[in-house]
């Protein structure tokens, strides 16, 4: 078959274990990611569990609904990977020894000095009329397979074989039937509702079907997913997401803090390198995530001093020198406590800016005066000091990681008004 044009696509994603809590499929993102660049889209997601039955049906499913299926995973020696002897069966042909194969992975197990299971014999069976495609970090061969009527594409599950085999061996082929080219941009924003953006850019949603805008939200951050096609070229689909998120960002101000791609601590390390500047943490509900989130970031050693976790209000006395007359009058969770906790890092550690974060994260511990979800940041710099009371909705985790956020967000946006003032 000549794979067609605006081929319709399913992907196939086998595993018992990615319908349990406790495993996620990112391969079928990954996929659906590089078909996208390709302007190629994704009809079909079917995760399915290693049960024969159950395999059978969602194949025959596929073979009925799309002419280009991949398949990731099951393609493993143990007994429970059925998805190459599966599709044989749907596709009624026969599974073929390859003698290379043997030997390719008795090869990889002597490099490590081990010796070849029997197990992993049934690897060496491919789907007859199959193309092979080489797993250099595996033992499980990728199949290609043409059957006149649909493309068929079998790849191994584990993402760090999956992946490279893909790049090397499927993008170059399915770039031959790229029908558009696309380009995206992701700009994000923080301190804003999703509604109050709405509102902001109503009037600037595309009308021309090859430029599309969509909002999504996320506890502490919102996003717009710009999309630009053109038949013609990247170049020309650019110039379409581009000239749209010119007209967003001037909308939005210094609420966007990336549309390149970054978080915002990156964005808060590159502001502190570029201006050659420090900083310092104290943190109290966010137990650590603020520090966390800052040393992440590769680099961050040039501009992060220190982080204290003064959980208790004897850490607070002791280690960074909150007066315990201050917490009993205001209370741990408090304007007053933050801004000496931010106060007391900065001067400790001798930094450009310390930063601190006081609150409530839950689920217990509020009160009327203060609820749940009630935290103050604090920022501290050399002639001047501000905090600010937030009130997050949420469970404990994303209580946390808004007050995080948000503490980011302050020094983000007093270092943009010193560069604008200065």
């Amino acid at each position: 078959m000549k794979t067609k044009k605006n081929p319709k696509i399913e992907i196939l994603v086998v595993g018992t274990e990615l319908l349990t809590p406790f495993f996620q499929d990112t391969n079928s993102l990954y996929l659906t990611q590089r078909l996208n660049e390709l302007g190629l889209d994704v009809y079909f997601k079917t995760i399915v569990g290693d049960e024969r039955d159950d395999l059978l049906l969602c194949i025959k499913e596929a073979c009925s609904r799309a002419n280009l299926i991949i398949a990731t995973g099951g393609l493993g020696p143990t007994q429970d990977d059925r998805t190459r002897e599966v599709f044989a069966e749907v596709l009624n042909r026969k599974l073929i020894y390859k003698k290379e194969i043997t030997q390719k992975i008795e090869k990889r197990f002597k490099h490590r000095g081990m010796h070849v299971p029997p197990v992993n014999e049934k690897q060496s069976y491919i789907i007859e009329g199959a193309e092979i495609l080489e797993n250099k970090n595996g033992t499980a061969p990728g199949l290609w397979i043409d059957t006149e009527s649909e493309i068929i594409i079998l790849l191994p599950g584990p993402p760090h074989e999956l992946k490279p085999m893909f790049e090397s061996a499927v993008f170059p082929r399915l770039e031959k039937i790229q029908s558009k080219y696309t380009k995206r941009i992701t700009i994000k924003i923080t301190g804003l509702t999703e509604s109050k953006i709405e509102s902001l850019i109503s009037d600037l949603y595309p009308e021309e079907p090859d430029c599309k805008m969509g909002i999504l939200a996320y506890p502490g951050q919102v996003e717009i997913h710009l999309s630009g096609h053109s038949k013609e070229s990247t170049s020309q689909a650019k110039e379409k997401t581009d000239r749209l998120a010119k007209s967003l960002l001037e909308r939005l101000g210094n609420n966007v803090f990336s549309s390149s791609g970054e978080e915002l601590e990156e964005i808060i390390g590159k502001l502190l390198t570029a201006r050659k500047e420090t900083l310092a943490v104290a943190e109290s509900c966010t137990g650590g995530l603020l520090g966390h989130r800052i040393t992440n970031v590769p680099g961050s050693s040039n501009y992060f001093l220190q982080g204290v976790q003064a959980y208790s209000n004897r850490a607070k006395n002791q280690i960074l020198g909150v007066p315990s007359d201050l917490i009993e009058k205001y209370g741990s969770v408090s304007s007053e406590v933050a801004k000496c906790m931010a106060s007391s890092i900065r001067e400790n550690a001798q930094a450009s800016y310390g930063l601190s974060i006081t609150g409530i994260a839950g689920p217990s511990g509020g009160t009327t005066e203060k609820p749940v979800g009630l935290v103050y940041t604090a920022l501290s710099w050399e002639n001047g000091m501000e905090s600010k009371k937030n009130l997050f909705l949420g469970n404990r985790k994303i209580i946390k990681f808004q007050s995080s956020q948000k503490a980011l967000d302050m020094l983000r946006r007093h270092i943009l008004k010193n560069i604008i003032q200065g």
